[in-house]
């Protein structure tokens, strides 16, 4: 028998909040964390605004911030959501749990990048009239001015490991960075972890922030990113008709996963069940669903039935609903596809309208939003949703919550590169 796979831990960081309960309120609430960048000068690039963190403090999760000062947000944020979930979950004391049978799975995001030493040395080195860098003079000045720790914390693996030595986890250690689909890959996978049987627990979800100069120029150079910089609260419209790209944002969203029967020994919070996990790849563009909807389809459909479920048992879904063009068409056919006339009366919102897209970090967040939303009977809107699109013809739940008792959410997270990642979480039944 399949051994069942339970939340009892959680923990965010977001645009909306730094905690779960502070995130899930906000959004029934319909707020928006998007204004304008502060995290550097953005006035020049197409655009401006993004969703920040805001008034965050390690200090507060901690026991020394200081540790961490050349670590990237991506860690801190990741920190900080893990001590949350741990404690939520009554682990923090490892007297009451075998460490080695604990382990981190993240899809988290690239590390630190050092702007204040790299770009002033670019320029310096840069020969205008060959149109090359000087290699020499570059390599001389990055031993000089580099530092090695901020070197190392440019990898991806590094904030698993922080994390996990921070806390004393030393079963299998992970992270996936899938672009948008990482953090719910990474819940999918340590869930089949845990069914294995090869750990009792595992702390998971994703953390990042694509918040600096390159992560807004590459997002510009492809076009996703909404310009509406005369609005920036309205920029992020999940399939409003005058949606023109997303927005990026940045947070931390952890989950403990554990097996039932350890749960119950221990006499942990069950929040919820993770029931469904599907994976598929769309093998078409890097940055475009197959317009049939083809690789959305078969995840969807694998979760569903992984969970033991029909599409109609499925209460909510908490859409990938970036606000792009191609996004929320192809996800609503999708949608439409494998739930027939039922997908007419199902709802579906997108998180994104408030919190912006937290990339990596964006699935583990929208699960926990679906988790909320099954415990408090309320499910969150879709702001910004003013222009029906005749493509995109489903209760998106518009600019109000709405009251509803669900047994079981579905959270789509689609990713840059074809990556897709379907989770069902379900109301915890004994």
């Amino acid at each position: 028998m399949r051994r069942r796979v339970v939340i009892t831990g959680m923990g965010a960081i977001t645009p909306l909040g730094h905690s779960p309960a502070e995130l899930y309120h906000a959004q029934l609430e319909g707020r928006t964390g998007v204004g304008p960048v502060s995290l550097f000068n953005a006035r020049a690039f197409p655009t401006n605004f993004a969703a920040q963190v805001k008034n965050f403090d390690l200090g507060g999760y901690v026991r020394d911030p200081q540790r961490w000062e050349n670590s990237g947000v991506n860690t801190r944020f990741a920190l900080a959501a893990a001590h949350q979930a741990l404690s939520d979950a009554d682990l923090l004391d490892h007297n009451k749990i075998d460490p080695a049978r604990i382990g981190v799975y993240l899809g988290s995001g690239e590390g630190i990048q050092d702007f204040d030493h790299l770009i002033p040395l670019v320029a310096h080195t840069y020969l205008k009239e060959t149109n090359q860098m000087n290699a020499v003079a570059f390599s001389e000045g990055g031993l000089k001015k580099f530092h090695a720790g901020r070197e190392y914390e440019q990898e991806l693996h590094t904030t698993t490991g922080h994390v996990a030595g921070y806390f004393g986890l030393e079963g299998p250690n992970y992270n996936c960075l899938t672009a948008c689909a990482a953090s719910s890959q990474a819940i999918g996978e340590a869930a089949e972890i845990i069914r294995s049987g090869d750990t009792d627990l595992m702390l998971t979800g994703g953390s990042h922030s694509m918040i600096h100069p390159l992560g807004v120029t590459g997002f510009n150079l492809l076009t996703a990113l909404s310009t509406r910089n005369q609005d920036p609260t309205k920029a992020s419209r999940p399939f409003d008709f005058q949606r023109d790209g997303f927005v990026l944002g940045e947070g931390a969203g952890m989950i403990i996963l554990e097996d039932l029967e350890h749960a119950q020994r221990r006499h942990a919070t069950i929040y919820a069940e993770l029931t469904g996990y599907g994976s598929t790849g769309d093998a078409y563009r890097v940055t475009d669903s197959h317009p049939d909807g083809r690789g959305a389809i078969a995840c969807i459909r694998a979760a569903i039935a992984d969970a033991g479920l029909k599409p109609a048992d499925i209460g909510y879904i908490n859409a990938h609903g970036t606000s792009t063009q191609v996004n929320d068409k192809v996800e609503t056919v999708a949608i439409k596809n494998v739930f027939g006339e039922a997908a007419y009366q199902t709802p579906v919102s997108s998180s994104k309208s408030m919190l912006g897209h937290l990339i990596a970090a964006a699935g583990a967040v929208e699960l926990i939003t679906c988790v909320m939303a099954i415990r408090e009977n309320t499910l969150p809107p879709t702001i910004n949703y003013e222009f029906p699109d005749p493509e995109c013809d489903l209760d998106y739940i518009p600019n109000t919550a709405r009251s509803k008792r669900i047994n079981h959410a579905l959270s789509n997270s689609f990713g840059f590169g074809g990556q897709n990642i379907s989770l069902v979480v379900s109301r915890f039944q004994k």
